[in-house]
């Protein structure tokens, strides 16, 4: 075999001999080979020549081409290995979600159990490769980190002086480790100050050291609690100095002659919007005629918000970083500038605004007949709120009386509603009853929390975005370009029998298709439960047997709405996925197919995943916010004696969920004496003397409330 120096000589450079050893791992003849043995294979006697194997391997195990395991080195996706995130467990353990991702290597399983011996140092919080192992028991749902490609290092936490130096509790507590902090590096920190903290090594055996880089404020302060959210689900909640000079320098506060040029004039129609009373940003408006057909004419006007952020501006970039608005209790971090998202993009009452308009002729069935998108100027006659529409509808004397002029058009809009609800019903699109609260503060700073009700107002405004948005999908998908679908996947088999399952021990027999069930089954089984004391309990366990909506190039449709095609295309103030299908209709509209697919064909998948990414960070913020805010709420009724729901049952206890959608636990340590067996199958924790079960009402007294979770405890005290 000729020595390392003759082939670096023939290859001339380093670059050209890390090909070769490529080549000969493709090849298969140095493949799980160890590195004496890949020495030997390439005569590699002196030391210069073994460092400059050694160099060739480093650099291809960091390009993700090979794998190290243990003393031998093998082709990365012949390794086995799946890349995902660690989600650990206060107890020790952790459970790893792969992450759809091409460096991962063979079929991607669910999540896998990883006990604490083999996390190998991995943290919650942490990009991992593992591997399917099966344990000892028999299982093959368990698996081990095998390396750690990517280390969370910031965290949020409450910091703790000792004597001679301090630590950070994380908020997450299935992170494991506390972080051990110098005094030099916790730059005032004060014990119970809540505090970010930047990892700054991982020592074997050790706990993690790190610096804190900003004290929050108080661990119990309400400011505090929801800067440790914003940061904890790293969401950028100031815009950088090159947006704002961005903003002064081309956003305007009306809407110039030039910019109305060249656009359907819609400023001599009568179009309103319809929001809740505090709402600032206004997307979308409606007009609607009838036709002498007895047809709908019914146009949806969005803000065209992609007109004022140009592609690849510091506007653009920011706003895909930030994905989408998150909606806290008493603010609002939004994806766009106020100048945009409160003044020129929102459709607000008096004054010219620029649109992306959906005009659909609608027959009597519902079905679209003709529709056209088109950049269009508006103007809104009123800014009309979903409880004064509701109260028109009614028959308010004095509310009719004050909107005479616009009386045909909102009860022209309840027919057209009440027409599409009935076609959506009859394809079989799924109407889960989720209960909602609006939380907010008062003038007096006090917390209020009131159940949302869909009224007929919120059924009409959902039905015209429905609607619109599949028409949007339908209108790019027949031209094959790149396009950001909203998809919603069937449920699993795994999942789907569990609900079958469930199902049949309520006595609730269902006949699926071989292939799965379709979104109709499940409506049809909610509308069979109407007026049934189950109906609630299967209401809960099918949402949770049903896959998460995400943004996709790939359209497979939409599950819950039994929608064949589906986009967001009607809130491009508030959400990013908008903004691009908004794009790629003008691109349509201007003929410039060719440019839009060369443009966004290698980057829309990625703009997908990482609007995914975004809309579930957010979503996770709002939901820990929430929950900080209805704990100080239920704090004034610690003690109180109330009724609610179950709604949730685990080996660990029962949550209750009450009448204001304030849910609790009921701890199993708390529970009368008994041995409780939990039953994952049937959603039940019983004992020989007592069973809880979804749906059945209990009364409970409010214990306590962890302050800095929102997290409630309840005793159980009877049953009805």
């Amino acid at each position: 075999m000729t020595g390392v120096a003759d082939k670096a000589q023939q290859r001339s450079d380093k670059v050209g001999f890390t090909e070769k050893i490529k080549d000969e791992f493709v090849q298969g003849t140095i493949k799980n080979k160890t590195i004496k043995q890949i020495f030997a294979y390439f005569g590699a006697k002196k030391s210069f020549e073994k460092d400059a194997v050694r160099a060739s391997l480093n650099a291809l195990e960091k390009e993700g081409f090979l794998f190290r395991d243990g003393d031998r080195y093998t082709l990365f996706s012949e390794a086995n290995l799946i890349k995902g995130v660690i989600r650990g467990h206060e107890k020790g353990f952790a459970f790893f979600t792969p992450l759809r991702d091409e460096t991962s290597s063979g079929a991607e399983p669910g999540d896998l159990f990883i006990p604490p011996h083999a996390l190998s140092g991995a943290h919650d919080g942490d990009e991992v490769y593992a591997r399917k192992v099966v344990s000892d028991r028999g299982s093959s749902d368990e698996g081990e980190v095998v390396f750690i490609s990517k280390r969370l290092t910031k965290l949020v936490g409450t910091y703790q002086a000792e004597r001679t130096y301090g630590f950070v509790i994380p908020d997450r507590k299935g992170y494991g480790d506390d972080i051990f902090v110098t005094f030099k590096n916790a730059h005032g920190a004060a014990t119970g100050d809540k505090v970010t903290v930047k990892i700054l090594s991982f020592p074997v055996g050790k706990s993690p050291e790190g610096e804190v880089t900003e004290i929050l404020g108080k661990k119990y302060d309400l400011d505090a609690l929801e800067k440790a959210i914003i940061e904890e689900n790293n969401i950028p909640s100031e815009f950088p100095e090159a947006v704002t000079a961005f903003v002064r320098k081309h956003i305007g506060e009306t809407v110039s002659f030039q910019d109305a040029e060249n656009r359907e004039d819609f400023r001599g129609e009568q179009i309103i919007t319809i929001d809740g009373e505090s709402a600032k940003d206004l997307d979308d408006a409606i007009s609607l005629k009838v036709l002498g057909s007895g047809n709908f004419l019914l146009g949806v006007h969005i803000a065209d918000v992609s007109h004022y952020v140009p592609e690849g501006s510091v506007l653009d970039k920011e706003a895909l970083k930030r994905g989408t608005s998150v909606y806290f209790p008493n603010f609002v971090i939004p994806m766009l500038p106020k100048e945009l998202s409160n003044g020129i993009c929102s459709l607000n009452e008096g004054v010219d605004r620029l649109t992306l308009s959906c005009i659909m002729e609608i027959d009597g069935r519902g079905e679209v007949v003709d529709r056209r998108i088109t950049r269009g100027v508006i103007k809104s006659s009123h800014r009309m709120t979903y409880d004064a529409v509701d109260a028109i509808l009614e028959g308010d004397e004095e509310l009719v009386k004050q909107y005479s002029d616009i009386l045909p058009l909102i009860e022209n809009m309840s027919r057209l509603a009440k027409i599409l609800i009935k076609k959506r019903d009859e394809r079989g699109s799924v109407d889960l009853d989720v209960k909602d609260a609006d939380i907010y503060m008062n003038a007096r700073g006090e917390i209020v929390i009131t159940p949302l009700n869909r009224t007929l107002s919120h059924r009409i405004i959902e039905e015209f975005m429905i609607i619109a948005n599949e028409t949007a999908a339908e209108y790019a998908r027949f031209t094959e370009i790149p396009f950001l679908f909203r998809v919603h996947d069937s449920p699993s088999g795994e999942k789907l029998e569990e609900f079958k399952t469930f199902l049949k021990n309520l006595g609730i027999n269902v006949k699926w298709s071989k292939s799965g069930a379709y979104s109709g089954d499940f409506a049809s089984i909610l509308e069979k439960l109407k007026d049934s004391p189950l109906y609630s309990i299967v209401n809960r366990v099918m949402l949770r047997s049903m896959s998460k909506a995400k943004y996709s190039p790939e359209n497979i449709g939409h599950f819950g709405l039994a929608s064949e095609c589906y986009c967001h295309f009607t809130s491009p103030i508030r959400r990013y996925p908008d903004i691009i299908v908004h794009r790629a209709l003008t691109y349509l509209a201007d003929g410039r197919i060719g440019e839009w697919i060369d443009k966004y064909s290698p980057i829309i998948a990625e703009i997908g995943r990482i609007t995914s990414e975004c809309e579930r960070r957010a979503d996770e913020a709002e939901r820990a916010a929430d929950d900080i805010f209805k704990g100080r709420y239920m704090k004034q009724f610690i003690g109180e004696e109330t009724e609610g729901i179950v709604s949730g049952v685990t080996g660990f206890g029962v949550f209750v969920e009450l009448e204001n959608t304030v849910e609790g636990l009921i701890k199993l340590d708390t529970l009368p004496a008994g041995n409780y067996d939990f039953d994952k199958t049937n959603h039940t924790l019983s004992s020989k003397k007592l069973s809880f079960k979804l749906g059945e009402r209990v009364f409970v007294r409010v214990a306590g409330v962890e302050s800095m979770t929102g997290k409630i405890q309840f005793l159980f005290i009877g049953k009805p």
